[in-house]
């Protein structure tokens, strides 16, 4: 598969660093095509503007300030994210990056009377998350698991029919140890290296 790995975190070094550089060597191992989408590393700016929201169900007109994402997102037939939960979620940079790249009639039709949306990207056969949080899993489940349910039900949707899910997550990063930390990479190796 050609794979699109958008990857979110500020921080060189970074724990989320190892994941990333974990999943890129073991898909590429597995014989997959990789392209990195390195949002902090490309600047890209996550906030909407007034002129872009204005246009923003104008079919051509809402392509043009996201055009090279979009193209990216279009060639691959799958998207890996790997990023930290902030706050039960994706962190700010790359929540903006789906509302400013997802847009109507390119990955999604509008609603028509009492039709809801059709999803337009045929081409993504597989959704995998691979991410860290700070809250126990418990937690996660009792405060109704958001960043998963936007990905993997929201954005699932808008796939292909029969597009698989992956969410690999690590529970509690503040306080395990690095056997923990290890059996997590050791996961993500096991999982994404076995894609075919």
């Amino acid at each position: 598969m050609k794979i699109l790995l958008v990857y979110c975190h500020p921080c060189k070094g970074s724990f989320s660093e190892a994941v990333r550089d974990t999943a890129i060597a073991a898909l590429q191992g597995a014989g997959h095509e990789l392209d990195l989408l390195d949002l902090y590393a490309e600047g890209f700016n996550p906030v909407m503007s007034e002129a872009e929201r204005a246009g923003y169900h104008t079919r051509g007109e809402n392509r043009l300030p996201v055009a090279e994402h979009l193209d990216r997102v279009k060639a691959a037939e799958g998207l890996v994210f790997v990023y930290p939960t902030w706050w039960y979620a994706q962190p700010a940079m790359l929540k903006g990056w789906l509302e400013r790249v997802l847009i109507p009639h390119e990955t999604f039709t509008m609603p028509e009377g009492n039709q809801p949306i059709r999803g337009l990207m045929q081409n993504i056969r597989l959704l995998a998350v691979v991410t860290s949080l700070g809250s126990p899993k418990w937690w996660w489940w009792l405060v109704g698991r958001p960043g998963q349910r936007i990905l993997l039900s929201g954005i699932r949707v808008l796939c292909h029919p029969k597009c698989r899910t992956i969410w690999l997550a690590l529970h509690r990063i503040d306080v395990v140890g690095e056997e923990a930390r290890k059996a997590h990479l050791d996961r993500v190796r096991a999982v994404l290296g076995g894609l075919r």
